[in-house]
């Protein structure tokens, strides 16, 4: 059987903006070790547990089978995922350890609609009940923090392969728009059979956001005027507007702001021009919670809280700081600290109140 689970080196962290210390979260999310330290997939190992998935930021490993996936969520009049091991109804996915964040809060956004129901076997009797028990811990997380979710119904129905249960077969679900494999056209086999000899095909894939986040947002457009908890980025006022944030965020999700001194004329045109103020947009779509920002910030001014965000905010840009850089008292060197000299100058004058002033 082919694999299904592709990296998608284009989407990773690492190759989108090189950083320090790389993105590991595949490799020591993976229960089975069926991940290298090169983003190869060990087939024998890989039980398609969709963890990868899961705890993967940005979409670097992902299903084939996800626009299947997409099509079923939106099209379908139930919405029934079942995994492996349970009785075949709705749409088979590989384990509930593939759904993120993103992926539950776009199956309740669903459930408003129409019913929405997850079907498991007995995950305590399965090679996979590490990455279901994540699963269920991101569930109870969301659970907290939007106790007020609509319902959606988990069922322990293991296939004991003796019983046929009416609905709709794993085939037909798949599809998606309630066609057989019968009514779909030789066009359509032929690319999926393509599919299946080359998976490497659609490793080529990349995309600035998610699909599940896309999936969220889709899902979220319908109820314009509701709020759900989103993890999303705040400045304090220790921010010294040096904007590292911004320039090493990979996602593109903070964006910097800077106006210079409008006065065309320069007594020293050899001097750059000062900065008179710079602001900071936050677009919460694209973020993906990495953390990148917080771990550079020499200020500690960032900080993630889960706030609750409308459709408009989810999808908009929103100004979270401004402020003035500064710039040496003495030489007018831009500075990127709380201080008021900058590193040359405070350790060239034994006088002042540098840094290093004994």
């Amino acid at each position: 059987m082919t694999c299904q689970m592709v990296f998608h080196n284009g989407n990773c962290l690492n190759t989108k903006k090189p950083y320090a210390r790389s993105c590991k979260l595949c490799i020591e999310g993976c229960p089975h070790q069926a991940i290298s330290e090169f983003r190869e997939l060990n087939t024998r190992q890989c039980t398609e547990c969709g963890v990868c998935m899961a705890v993967c930021p940005s979409d670097g490993f992902a299903d084939q089978t996800m626009d299947k996936l997409h099509d079923y969520l939106f099209h379908a009049e139930d919405v029934i995922l079942s995994c492996p091991k349970a009785i075949p109804l709705g749409f088979e996915i590989p384990c509930i350890g593939m759904l993120d964040r993103d992926s539950w809060m776009t199956l309740m956004l669903l459930a408003k609609d129409k019913p929405a129901k997850i079907i498991t076997g007995v995950c305590a009797d399965c090679t996979d009940r590490q990455a279901c028990a994540s699963s269920v811990e991101t569930f109870k997380q969301i659970h907290s923090d939007w106790p007020e979710h609509p319902v959606i119904q988990i069922q322990v129905r293991p296939d004991k392969g003796d019983t046929i249960e009416s609905g709709n077969s794993e085939g037909v679900a798949q599809n998606s728009v309630g066609q057989t494999n019968s009514q779909i056209g030789w066009r359509q086999k032929s690319r999926e059979k393509i599919e299946e000899w080359l998976p490497s095909m659609a490793a080529d894939e990349a995309y600035a956001i998610p699909k599940s986040r896309q999936w969220l947002i889709e899902a979220f457009e319908a109820s314009s005027e509701e709020k759900i908890p989103f993890h999303t980025i705040s400045i304090a006022d220790s921010c010294t507007n040096c904007g590292v944030c911004a320039a090493i965020c990979p996602q593109g999700a903070l964006q910097k702001r800077e106006e210079r001194n409008p006065d065309p004329i320069r007594l020293d045109p050899t001097k750059e021009e000062k900065i008179t103020s710079l602001r900071l947009i936050y677009e919460p779509q694209k973020c993906v919670q990495c953390h990148r920002c917080l771990e550079t910030c020499r200020s500690q001014a960032l900080e993630f809280n889960y706030k609750p965000l409308t459709h408009r905010l989810l999808t908009g840009k929103i100004l979270i700081h401004e402020g003035s850089p500064k710039y040496c008292s003495q030489c007018g060197k831009r500075i990127f600290d709380n201080g008021e000299l900058c590193l040359v100058c405070a350790t060239s004058d034994p006088e002042s109140r540098g840094f290093f002033s004994l």
